[in-house]
Parts: structure tokens; sequence; C-alpha cells
């Protein structure tokens, strides 16, 4: 069969395209029966091909968001970052994260292939991570290493989900089903790894302090990928018939180096955006203007049967940028707020269980969604039976009322908080309610798209919905700067003055030249993550060990630390409120928009039955 394949491949020389199109499509399958008709192996199982991208995806996952539990506290406690450009930074790096896919999807359908351009994303996201964890203080080291991240997710995402739709193709049943234990994947890889890497993190820099903690635990995201490739590798027999039509011919080495030069660029200018805060500003600004001229382009240019389709996926589309503004304060505004204002142990009926660090509350998020899932589909399934599911928008609508109810609880927080401090039962019920309504949205983002968009606008308007996603990230970055506070004491002051400010003035004033997170760990408030650099920051504040002062003296200022944690705490609680209060308004518009959605459902459903042929 090795020679039918080349000789279909050699005829292919001088063929119109639809010729080296149908040509393509007998190499696969020359190849596919080779797999399955070879009468000394057993033919390959579609469960096998999938537990091949399967176990990629949760090694992937399980890097990014590892990096993800810790970039904001990385460039607020260790690069010196203050809350407004940490925020914006993160911001302004994940919807490039989230707009490269858009480039990489057809990168792997027309150029390099999606098996391939999977695998090259891969080998990217390991070099990122792999710079991600070389110990530096220099922001281009790490804006450049966030650069090579957004090429190689660029190359992945798409890539690795296109795969599964491929295993199961013509299989709708089993699509649905596998894409249902793909997102598990995320979430399984996303859970360890947001637990994992902040202990690593803190038993690193504790044990060896020079805040190597912080690197050793990029260092282990970047070890989740190679056990992802490894693994791939072994199991590359599965997936030799799995792809597009590029990965069945040789791969040209000048379109490699082409797509690896564009890549170089491309990590270039997101390293340039991400430090220039005007940049990314223009880039997402006109990214949006881009996406609303698409979406007018298609209206207008396609069929009459199709436009009530595009419209009613406009107006999703819009409301999960609104969610995403939401869903982008897991990683700033509740990072921060979980660092500042959360007490750390998880009491039980006055039993403290266990303890965890900030950064180990964002693994709420995919606990919740997998927790969730199964109820939810449960729940889909027994209303579909009885004739009572919900349509998208409507769910939509529910999505955003539970967000809203998960911000209140946040909110409300503060009413019953001790010393400043909240109990940490607020954050798990709030994640509760947080991650249904994600489920509710953002789970459905690409079922929308499948239902009410052409097939043959398929891939680009996936690209588009990505697209949307990164704009409302980084506008999720702004909307968390509502919440930012000022590092150095001395301006955090001047927006809440603490009590028992005039004393330590008085007393002790070295102190209020400290930042407020130097400050709680001088104090012993904070785990101290390395005792050099914070002594560097005490000689330059000419501040004593905190030990050496006067009873009298560290009794003031612990008290004064306390104050501290009740000025932070209004700051936060009042965005969480008025982020309830915006996800309200959404819920209302999108209770409103169910009428014209129910139209335009109905109105896309008469023309593709209209279109069908008899």
């Amino acid at each position: 069969m090795r020679g039918t394949g080349a000789k279909v491949l050699k005829s292919t020389t001088g063929m119109d395209r639809h010729g080296q199109r149908e040509s393509g499509r007998l190499i696969r399958l020359c190849r596919c029966a080779e797999v399955t008709m070879n009468s000394n192996k057993p033919p390959i199982s579609q469960a096998r091909s999938f537990a091949a991208v399967y176990l990629i995806e949760m090694w992937e996952r399980f890097g990014f968001y590892g990096m993800q539990a810790l970039i904001i506290y990385y460039m607020i406690q260790r690069l010196g970052f203050e809350d407004q450009r940490a925020n914006l930074v993160w911001g302004a790096a994940a919807a490039l994260i989230y707009v490269s896919p858009a480039i990489g999807g057809w990168v792997g359908d027309k150029i390099l292939g999606t098996r391939r351009s999977m695998l090259i994303g891969v080998v990217i996201l390991t070099i990122g991570y792999a710079l991600m964890s070389v110990p530096s203080e220099n922001t281009w080291t790490l804006f450049g290493a966030l650069g090579v991240i957004v090429v190689g997710n660029g190359m992945f995402k798409p890539n690795a989900a296109n795969l599964v739709r491929k295993i199961y193709e013509g299989d709708d049943a089993k699509i649905d089903s596998a894409f249902t234990m793909y997102y598990m994947a995320v979430n399984v890889g996303s859970t360890v790894s947001m637990l994992l890497t902040p202990w690593i993190k803190d038993y690193v820099n504790r044990v060896y302090g020079h805040n190597l903690g912080w690197h050793a635990a990029f260092a282990v995201c970047c070890a989740g990928l190679l056990i992802g490739m490894i693994n791939f590798y072994l199991m590359r027999r599965a997936m030799r018939h799995i792809g597009s039509e590029p990965d069945d011919a040789p791969m040209p080495l000048s379109r490699l180096l082409a797509v690896l030069g564009v890549g170089l660029l491309g990590v270039a200018a997101s390293a340039v955006v991400l430090q220039y805060e005007s940049l990314a500003r223009i880039f997402v600004y006109a990214a949006g203007v881009a996406l609303l001229g698409i979406f007018a382009y298609l209206i207008a240019k396609s069929r009459r049967s199709e436009r009530a389709g595009l419209i009613a996926a406009l107006v999703l589309v819009v409301q999960t940028i609104f969610f995403f503004i939401f869903y982008q304060q897991m990683s700033s505004s509740l990072a921060l707020f979980a660092l500042r204002n959360v007490d750390w142990n998880q009491y039980f009926f006055g039993l403290r269980v266990w303890t965890w660090t900030p950064a180990q509350y964002q693994a709420l998020n995919p606990i919740w969604i997998m927790l969730l899932s199964p109820v939810l589909a449960w729940a889909y399934t027994r209303a579909g039976a009885r004739g009572k599911d919900l349509s998208i928008a409507a769910k939509f609508a529910v999505g955003f009322a539970v967000v809203a109810v998960g911000f209140f609880i946040y909110g409300v927080a503060g009413r019953y908080a001790v010393g400043g401090m909240t109990s940490s039962w607020y954050m798990i019920w709030g994640y509760g309610f947080y991650s249904l309504g994600e489920l509710l949205v953002s789970g459905l983002g690409l079922a929308m798209i499948a239902r009410y968009v052409p097939a043959r606008m398929g891939g680009f308007m996936m690209g588009a919905y990505f697209v949307a996603s990164g704009i409302s990230q980084y506008l999720g970055g702004v909307v968390a700067n509502f919440a930012s506070i000022p590092s150095k004491l001395e301006d955090l002051l001047k927006m809440a003055p603490a009590q028992g400010m005039n004393q330590v003035a008085a007393r002790y004033p070295q102190a209020l030249k400290l930042t407020l997170d130097d400050f709680r760990q001088w104090i012993g408030v904070l785990p101290t993550d390395d005792a050099a650099k914070l002594g560097n920051t005490l000689k330059l504040a000419h501040a004593a060990p905190f030990h050496s002062l006067p009873a009298a003296t560290q009794a003031l200022l612990t008290g004064f630390s306390e104050s501290l944690r009740v000025a932070t705490l209004p700051v936060y609680t009042r965005l969480f409120n008025e982020l309830g209060l915006a996800a309200i308004v959404c819920t209302v518009i999108a209770v409103a928009a169910v009428p014209m959605m129910r139209r335009l459902s109905g109105a896309h459903g008469a023309r593709q039955e209209s279109d069908r042929p008899n």
C-alpha cells in the first residue's frame, strides 16, 4: 500500500486544485487502509487516536494554567509592577493568546498540516515556558517569553481541537461525547497545575531563596509540555492517518521556514505590544473594529438563507465578549483580593481543614467545572426529553444571572469580614456560581458557532470567536484596574487612610516607605519569598528587622497592618458589587434578546430546510 500511495502522490503533478484535493483524499484513504489492513496489527481504534490528542492537550493546559496562576503575582511581587500595569500586561497577553489561534488554524489547514502544526505549537510553547524559568528581573525577558507562548498557543490550540473533530468526522454523537471529554482534559490539567505550581514556588523560595521558586514553578510548566510531547511520540502511530491535506504530503522546507519566520516576527511584535500600553490599546480596538467589519461584510455578502443565522451568531458573540470580561477577573482582581483580603485557612465547624496559598484559589474554577458539568449535562438531557430544553440565548441569560450571584457573594464578603479578612468560604461559593455561569455561556460559545454559521464559514468564524474572546480579555484587565491598589504605602494611604497612620508616621516613619506587600512580609503577615530581597528593600527604607523592634512598636505596626486590610477591602468589594450589577444588566439585555433570537433561529431553520434538495 505504500507504493500505491506514492504513485497517487506522483500523479498529482500538473493537476488543478480540485485534482490535488482529490488525490489528497486518496492518499489519506490509502494510509488509513495501510494501518487497518495490516494483518500483523489490529486496526487503530478511534479511542486510541483520541487518547493521544487528549493527553497532549491535558499537559499543554497543565503548563498554561500553571503559569496563569502565578503570572499576576510574579509581575507584582517579583518584578515590582504596580497593580495597574500588571493587570493591563496580562490582559494584553491574554488577548494575544486568544487571537493567535485564528491564524494558527489557517496555517494548519492550508500550509503545514493540522497534525504538524499542533506538534510545532507544542515545541514553541515548551521554549516559551523554558524562557520563563530563566531567573531574570528584566521585563523584556518576560515579554519575550510571553510572545513565544502567544505564537505557540496559536499553532497548538486550534489544530489540537481540529484533530479531535477529524477523528470522529461524520459521527455527530461521538463528536459531542469526545469534546465533552476533551473539555475535561482542560480542567484536569489546570486543576493539578494551579494547585502544584504555587506550592512549588513557595517551597523552593523557602528552602533555597533568591526568588528561584518562581522560575522553578515555570520550569515545571515546561516539564509538563515535555511529558506531553514524549507521550504523543509514543502514541504517534495512532495519529498517522489523522490530519489535513498538507499532512499527507512531504513538507516543503521553504514553507516551514516561512511559518517560523513569521512566528519570530509575531514574538517580537507581541513583546513590543506588551511593553507599550498604548500599542496594546490600539491593537485591541483595531481588532474590535475589524471583527464588526467582518460580520457586516459576511452578513451583507451571504445568501439570504444564511443571514438570520449570522445575525444570531453576532448577537451571541457580543454577549460572549461581556462574559469574558467577567472571566478575566479570576486571574486579576480576584487573584489580588485572595492575596490581600482572604483568610487562607479553610475552617469547617471551627476546625482548620487545610490552608491554601492565594494562587491556589484559582483552581476552584476547574474543580467546580468538573463537578457541575455532569449535573448540567444530565439537566440538558432531561429537559430535552421533556421538550423543555432552553435555547442557547436563554441559557446565556441564565448564565449571566448566575455570574451576578457569584460576584455579589464576593461583594457581600466585606460585610462579614474580621479585621479586613474574609472567610475563604466566600471564595469557594463565589467560584461555584461563577463557574456555573461559565458553563452556560462560554461552554456553549462554540456550539453556537456550529449551529448558526454556515459550514463554509465555520473555520473563519471560529477564528472570529477567539478574536472576540481576546478583546474581552484585555477589557477585563481594564475593568480590574478599578480595584488596583497603589504599591507604595504612602500612595495607598492617600487613597484610603488607615487607622493608626499618624502614630506610625510619628514613631516609625520608615514603615511608610515600604510597598504594601513588602510591609506585610516584613511583619510576617505574608510568607517571605526571599529574605535577601526584603533585606535590600528594608535597607533602602532604613528600616530595621521587624523582630528587633520594641514590643510596643511591633504591636503598633501589627495593628496598622490590620487597618490596611480594612482600607483595601472596600476597594475590591465595591468592584465586585459593580460587576454583579453589570451582570444583572447583561441578564436583562439577554432576556430581552430572547424573542428576537427565537425569530432569527426560526428563520434560520426554515431557510436551511427550504434550501435542502428534495
